[in-house]
């Protein structure tokens, strides 16, 4: 395969993400990773867990630890509302809700739209962050779910 099929087969590959929102920011994860979307749960709190963890739900039998998606990425708290919503996605094995603000729609953009952050992102969030994508009137930031919660923190859970 030459340089120039390399480009053009790399440039054609389509990425399928689930967007959100939190606070004015738009994100995507890759659809493949997500299970499913709920609206909110109740969320039983467990005891001595880190900040970011809002707790368990029971969900049809399963219970599945909850993550603040909001208060992993350091952003303010807010309170949730009738767009609230749990995605539950499974990482290395696991189940795991992230709570979200608002869940937008299913996108297929093109690899060729998305770049690396820029450096001046730098800070601890900027390691969940695989890539920029750059559509028309918007960014989407697309986020490494793997890499939201580091092996003790996955372990612990």
């Amino acid at each position: 395969m030459s340089n120039e099929e390399k480009i053009a087969s790399s440039e054609s590959e389509i990425l399928q993400l689930v967007s959100f929102k939190i606070g004015e920011e738009e994100f995507g994860v890759d659809i493949l990773k997500v299970q499913e979307i709920n609206r909110m749960l109740e969320i039983t709190q467990v005891p001595n867990t880190p900040d970011f963890v809002e707790g368990i739900i029971n969900l049809r039998g399963r219970v599945i630890p909850v993550i603040d998606l909001r208060r992993r990425l350091e952003m303010d708290r807010k309170e949730y509302d009738n767009h609230t919503r749990i995605i539950v996605v499974d990482i290395q094995g696991k189940t795991i809700g992230f709570v979200v603000d608002e869940v937008s729609e299913v996108l297929r953009i093109s690899k060729s739209v998305t770049e690396p952050p820029p450096d001046i992102v730098g800070g601890v969030s900027s390691d969940y962050i695989v890539s920029v994508g750059k559509l028309e009137d918007r960014l989407i930031i697309l986020l490494d779910l793997d890499k939201i919660l580091s092996v003790e923190e996955k372990a612990s859970l």
